[in-house]
């Protein structure tokens, strides 16, 4: 298989540390010399998904031609204990025996397989890397927060609106989020700041009371993950200058694309409708506040929502409230793609794993 099953998972836990650099070293270029019949994979096991490209090259870019999402709430309970549950690694890991197996039926010629905020908080999350690899022959690396960030960012910012003045990019996760201060005068944009924020949808879902069917209980609940959310954030606010020209935003995460469907109405899902958008901020805040109005049944009938996300879906929103608040762009870029196709792109240029 090929996500060098004869590799061991470097499981280098980050633990509860994420340092924050002002100044980073830029990003190297990709440059387009792959071979186009070769099959490629990327996998990102985050907090609460489990997700997989395969793809091909095409010119200067690549083809996708097989993929797999799943929810597993690889986190659940982790705030709690500390450790991954039993109940979660046992979701994760027949979502990720279906990976294997697409792996294998793709004949893929290089894969990299990554875990990112549960693994770095769990104290068995090592142990996990550990099974998976032999049960599933996947070797999944625990990144860093850092990397996490320049990840999405490679796989995303060719949806940046053109402009002048630094861009912000953002990624909501299950157990954190990533903000990225970008210079986007270069091919691949120059990271001038980043911050990783220990609140994602799963993680700050946990950690507050649940609401129960009282609009000011909910009220309150919602004000209390704004003001968690927003404190986690003072450091990088606290470094940010006034933005020059026009702020320009782009969002890569469940919650915007989401949100996104939920403004415009959608039935289903549609990548094809989502990916690329470009929402106004202010209409990225009503549909927030809305839902977070609603109680968890009034959710779970929202089209796009259902009784899966209806749970979490109000910490994504508190979240990224509090972004628009940092950072006041009139309009949302909403990217369906990050770091998943970020690992696709450094793969294919040879830059290594």
């Amino acid at each position: 298989m090929g996500d060098g099953s004869a590799r061991m998972p470097r499981g280098r836990n980050a633990g509860s540390a994420r340092p924050v650099s002002p100044s980073l070293p830029p990003e190297r270029p990709v440059r387009a010399r792959w071979p186009e019949s070769r099959h490629y994979a990327a996998l990102d096991l985050g907090t609460n998904n489990c997700r997989l490209l395969i793809a091909r090259p095409q010119g200067s870019g690549f083809t996708v031609i097989d993929a797999f999402s799943r929810i597993v709430r690889l986190g659940e309970g982790l705030a709690t204990t500390g450790r991954l549950s039993d109940a979660a690694i046992e979701r994760t890991l027949a979502a990720l025996r279906i990976c294997a197996e697409k792996l294998k039926r793709r004949n893929v010629s290089l894969a990299r397989s990554v875990a990112t905020e549960a693994c770095r908080q769990a104290s068995n999350g090592a142990e996990f890397i550990e099974r998976v690899y032999h049960e599933t022959g996947i070797a999944l690396d625990i990144i860093t927060a850092e990397e996490e960030a320049r990840l999405a960012v490679l796989g995303c910012h060719a949806l940046l609106e053109p402009g002048d003045g630094p861009a912000l990019v953002f990624d909501i996760g299950g157990g954190s989020t990533e903000l990225v201060l970008v210079d986007s005068h270069v091919p691949v944009p120059r990271i001038l700041d980043w911050h990783s924020a220990p609140w994602g949808v799963v993680s700050l879902t946990e950690a507050t009371a649940a609401a129960g069917q009282d609009p000011e209980a909910r009220a309150a609940v919602y004000a209390d993950m704004r003001a968690r959310v927003q404190a986690s954030f003072a450091p990088f606010v606290a470094r940010l200058r006034p933005p020059t020209g026009t702020p320009r935003l782009l969002g890569t995460s469940g919650t915007v694309t989401t949100l996104a469907s939920v403004h415009l109405g959608l039935p289903a899902y549609d990548r094809s409708v989502v990916d690329g958008l470009i929402v106004p901020a202010a209409a990225m805040r009503d549909v927030s506040r809305r839902l977070a109005g609603m109680s968890m049944g009034e959710r779970s009938q929202v089209p796009c929502i259902g009784s899966e996300r209806a749970d979490l879906v109000v910490a994504g929103c508190a979240i990224l409230e509090s972004i628009l608040d940092l950072w006041p762009a009139e309009r949302l870029g909403i990217a369906d793609r990050g770091i998943r196709e970020g690992i696709l792109r450094r793969l294919m240029s040879g830059a290594g794993l």
